[in-house]
């Protein structure tokens, strides 16, 4: 017997249906009261409740009904999918958190998993985990499916210590999540270091990383602790782990398994209590099957994988994501901007956004500086994003391959000002590699 709880009357109706189709006899409250009287009455298999209902909501129900029978499992429904709602769900014992409009089978999916998993262990511990939303959870943003899923494995990971490999474009939002995982751990009081493996020179990064003892080079007059030290009882962030230089990966895969590091120039290990969480753009199984990374770090550091959609894959937090960058530079700047006008949304849902995440804020980010109105129109945003849906202008005929690509990485830094970060992640490319391709470039014009 399934018990269903939701305001909305199309909604529940919709879900008796679709389960009763299935073989499951359903009991329909129309809210969170109603809700709990029919569970004081009789027992259930399980429960799927909606998180807002005027007399009492579902993480009350939740709360309640664990009273009322313990080992019930209780899916929480949700139309307003967010980090917090998802860490608030999992931290009072919800079996599992979706979001609305339905898809009717991830439904079935998940009531008939929910009830296997009953039937075996007749208790589901699976989401019950100590969890604290904290402030860095309101930049993730998003209700879409990708999102939600996302919000699910933050919940999981957080209060474990396992290691954790995020993947996804530049731009996407790969340290937000880091941070979001720092943030529901035991360790969110402690320190949350980045380290950008692209952006160290390989010179300097055993020492930034690692630290280094007093004469250990030319330079080094007083020991210094590296930034795995600085991490102590935190969470350690390894960005663009795919730029981490061959040695370096072996003296990392030491630490991982040791727990301890060796500054350059001494000999004593040093215990460092820190979490991993290693972060790429690049394709690290890939990488490794050609030579250019270690198999055993990139097995040592794939313990959980989070993969971080593109914008592209999830259009439909465009405009979420838009509004809240929207109202964030507006407050920040003070500026009278409000709203989106359709037309703009239009616009910026036709985009194929090759930055990502991050090249939506900045758009965001300049529109609003440069509005004088409460509304952004599609004139106050640059003009490859109206021309995105015009034909492109083309190289010169006649041109080599490598002349198109010369010609295309600076019709690129062109657009972005001439700012190579944000080049890059137009190009889909990191920062080392466009810095490689410039100085080639210039090589070729001074010889």
């Amino acid at each position: 017997m399934l018990l269903v709880a939701d305001d909305d009357q199309v909604a529940r109706e919709l879900l008796a249906e679709a389960l009763g189709r299935e073989g499951y006899r359903v009991r329909l409250a129309a809210g969170g009261e109603e809700c709990l009287r029919l569970a004081a009455a009789e027992p259930f298999d399980m429960a799927l409740v909606d998180l807002r209902m005027p007399d009492l909501d579902g993480l009350g129900v939740l709360k309640q009904l664990a009273t009322i029978q313990p080992d019930l499992p209780v899916v929480i429904l949700t139309a307003f999918a967010t980090i917090e709602t998802a860490i608030e769900a999992v931290t009072a014992g919800a079996s599992d958190y979706l979001s609305k409009p339905f898809r009717m089978e991830e439904i079935k999916i998940v009531v008939r998993r929910t009830l296997d998993a009953r039937r075996l262990t007749r208790e589901n511990l699976q989401f019950r985990q100590e969890l604290k939303a904290r402030s860095g959870f309101e930049t993730l943003v998003g209700q879409s499916h990708q999102m939600v899923e996302i919000y699910k494995l933050v919940a999981r990971v957080a209060s474990l210590e396992t290691t954790v490999l995020i993947q996804g474009e530049t731009g996407t939002g790969k340290e937000l999540v880091a941070r979001a995982i720092h943030d529901a751990s035991a360790r969110a009081g402690r320190p949350f270091v980045v380290v950008d493996c692209a952006a160290l020179p390989e010179t300097l990064f055993e020492s930034e990383l690692f630290g280094h003892e007093r004469g250990a080079f030319t330079g080094a007059f007083a020991a210094r602790r590296g930034l795995l030290e600085m991490s102590a009882g935190g969470t350690c962030l390894l960005d663009e782990i795919g730029e981490l230089p061959t040695p370096l990966q072996a003296k990392l895969l030491r630490t991982l398994q040791e727990r301890t590091i060796r500054r350059v120039g001494g000999n004593d290990p040093i215990p460092v209590d820190v979490r991993v969480v290693a972060a790429t753009n690049r394709d690290l199984r890939k990488l490794a099957a050609e030579g250019g990374f270690r198999d055993d770090l990139y097995y040592r550091l794939n313990v959980v994988t989070i993969t971080v959609p593109p914008l592209r894959e999830r259009s439909s937090d465009i405009p979420l994501l838009a509004q809240h960058f929207l109202e964030t530079f507006a407050h920040r700047t003070e500026r009278p901007v409000k709203h989106l006008a359709p037309e703009a949304l239009a616009l910026l849902a036709a985009y194929h956004w090759p930055g990502n995440v991050r090249e939506l804020e900045n758009v965001i980010e300049r529109a609003v500086a440069l509005s004088s109105s409460e509304t952004l129109l599609p004139d106050d945003f640059p003009p490859h994003l109206r021309e995105a849906g015009r034909a492109p202008r083309l190289p010169a005929a006649g041109m080599t391959l490598e002349e198109v690509k010369r010609w295309y990485v600076n019709k690129v830094l062109e657009e972005a000002g001439g700012n190579k970060l944000r080049a890059a992640e137009l190009l889909g490319i990191d920062r080392r590699t466009l810095y490689r391709i410039l100085e080639r470039q210039a090589t070729e014009d001074e010889g």
